[in-house]
């Protein structure tokens, strides 16, 4: 698997054509160590419109964390 910052934006744009993604399933799924970085690179240089909200999931430790969350917006 490619993993150039291009591959990643690619990855994380279809899976948020599909439905959401926090910031743990883009590490774990797709592979993305740092996903806020692709996030901004999708917004402010490709110019998706992506929202960010914050949801609470437990770590693979059974912790509780606040967490990132990415919803691509949609017209209409």
């Amino acid at each position: 698997m490619n993993n150039s910052a291009a591959s990643q934006r690619a990855r994380l744009l279809a899976w948020l054509k599909k439905e959401s993604i926090t910031i743990l399933e883009a590490r774990e799924e797709l592979d993305i160590l740092a996903p806020a970085a692709r996030v901004f690179e999708l917004r402010h240089v490709c110019g998706y419109p992506i929202e960010t909200n914050t949801v609470t999931r437990y770590t693979a430790a059974g912790r509780p964390h606040n967490v990132a969350i990415y919803h691509l917006k949609t017209k209409g």
